[in-house]
């Protein structure tokens, strides 16, 4: 399979689980209202943090190692067993202070915590695991299993009731259900490790850690902080408006675990020019969804937001912002990921302390005065300081030619689109009040959006209709 249709599976079946993500929020939204959103999204970027601190860095060191293709069992057994030591160690550390985790989300949900944070190491490490043995159209198909799943669940147990209990542990379904999937399909097993194993992970993790902390700073920082200093139904309209901007950037993430492996098979100086041409093609269409993504949420902020209840609407006024983080972000990752590909953890260390402190500190400042307005000026700050530093390093590693006409033709694409969808937005009449009409109107204008921006998109770039011809499902060989 070609790396272009590996990605091409990823990025669908991710497209399809963010789709169903969508679909049930929109639900969970109006039925539960924005305070009970706002309780679920805190304890699950709590999760996400703990999550962190039981990994420190050991999955993405298990796929690097993994995918050098040298004693992957060794290797995947170290990881292991260093992730269930710090999964012992950290649920007894929620035990002992779940006083203070309950006070922090606003309800009991200690016991949710502990179970939540065992499963999730145990499902991302399995994917780790499969995307280092370069199986990534496999560890990509369990993220949308686990979406599957977790949404039945959570829609069956909120329908009966279950409120914030019943979307946890739907969620704590579809995680446990994925890890246990995608466990049956790694090739590496349990053996008896040497010290040699444990230093050459640990090696590599002692860097990669912080890489980890800068995406969950990335991701949850502004969440954390919100949840200290503003009401429950503000995070929720915030964690709302977050995961639409998330959902633009699944291609990129598609592009860029499925080179991680290709990249990382490679000797930097022998091969300078395969390793350059494979970073040309990441940039070249990183942007390819996520930027008419921002020039759409722009213009369409207030519609979007409108389809999940009344009192959503307000988060129009972030989604903007947060759509542009996601695209800055979503470049940062590309480059950022090559670097790591590379075997030099020490320089994506360096960024990345400079990224966390950044975040952590104008997120404090901008809240603190300026309220969740800061929060995503803040993030989207952070990301633009990230996209340069992790240009400026690969460029000194690797001597790549940035795609800069590509890049310019998607974004003279999404302008035109803008401003068809504007014209058109404005022949529609949509009622300020949440109804079937409003969704019918909203995904009239984005497939309408759609088919301007890759209709252009198509006749401008000759690379595009390439790389489309090339990858299409009957170009197997």
């Amino acid at each position: 399979m070609r790396i272009g249709q590996k990605a091409g599976v990823v990025f669908v079946s991710k497209l399809f689980a963010s789709v169903l993500g969508f679909i049930t929020t929109i639900y969970f939204a109006r039925v539960l209202g924005a305070e009970v959103i706002g309780f679920y999204t805190v304890t699950m970027s709590l999760v996400a943090w703990l999550k962190l601190g039981g990994n420190i860095g050991v999955s993405t060191a298990v796929t690097k190692r993994i995918s050098e293709g040298r004693q992957q069992s060794e290797f995947f057994t170290v990881g292991w067993l260093v992730i269930g030591l710090f999964a012992i160690i950290f649920s007894t550390a929620i035990i002992l202070f779940r006083q203070v985790v309950d006070n922090y989300v606003g309800v009991e949900v200690w016991f949710f915590v502990v179970l939540l944070l065992l499963s999730g190491l145990f499902s991302s490490y399995i994917q780790s695991a499969l995307t280092g043995e370069a199986k990534v159209h496999i560890s990509g198909l369990l993220s949308p299993t686990n979406l599957i799943i977790s949404s039945i669940s959570q829609l069956t147990l909120v329908y009966f009731e279950f409120g914030l209990e019943g979307m946890i542990v739907g969620y704590l379904l579809g995680e446990i259900a994925s890890g246990l999937i995608g466990s049956g399909f790694i090739s590496s097993s349990l053996t008896t490790p040497k010290r040699k194993h444990i230093s050459s992970l640990f090696e590599y993790a002692k860097f990669s850690w912080l890489g980890s902390v800068k995406n969950r700073a990335y991701n949850d920082t502004d969440i954390l902080v919100l949840g200290a200093l503003v009401p429950s139904s503000l995070v929720g309209v915030y964690g709302v408006a977050w995961t639409i901007a998330r959902f633009l950037e699944l291609f990129g993430m598609a592009v860029r675990n499925t080179l991680f492996p290709e990249i990382s098979g490679l000797d930097p100086e022998e091969d300078e020019d395969e390793i350059a041409g494979y970073v040309n093609d990441s940039l070249a269409f990183t942007g390819l969804i996520v930027t008419p993504g921002l020039l759409g949420g722009i213009v369409l902020g207030d519609y979007i937001m409108l389809i999940y209840g009344g009192e959503f609407v307000r988060g129009s006024s972030v989604l903007g912002i947060l759509i542009l983080a996601t695209l800055l972000y979503t470049y940062q990752q590309q480059m950022m990921g090559a670097i790591n590909a590379l075997n030099r953890p020490d320089i994506t260390f360096k960024i990345n302390a400079v990224l966390i402190s950044t975040n952590v500190v104008m997120n404090v400042a901008l809240v603190y005065f300026f309220g969740w307005i800061g929060a995503a000026v803040a993030t989207a700050f952070t990301m633009f300081i990230g996209t340069f530093i992790s240009y400026i390093q690969l460029n000194r590693m690797v001597k790549f030619k940035t795609p800069i006409r590509e890049i310019v033709r998607q974004i003279i694409s999404a302008v035109i689109m803008a401003v068809g969808v504007y014209g058109a937005k404005g022949m529609i009449q949509i009622n300020e009040v949440e109804s079937a009409e409003t969704i019918v109107s909203l995904l009239l204008l984005i497939s309408f959006g759609a088919v301007i921006y890759f209709t252009i998109i198509y006749v401008l770039s000759g690379r595009f209709r390439g790389v489309l011809v090339r990858n299409l499902p009957w170009n197997l060989n």
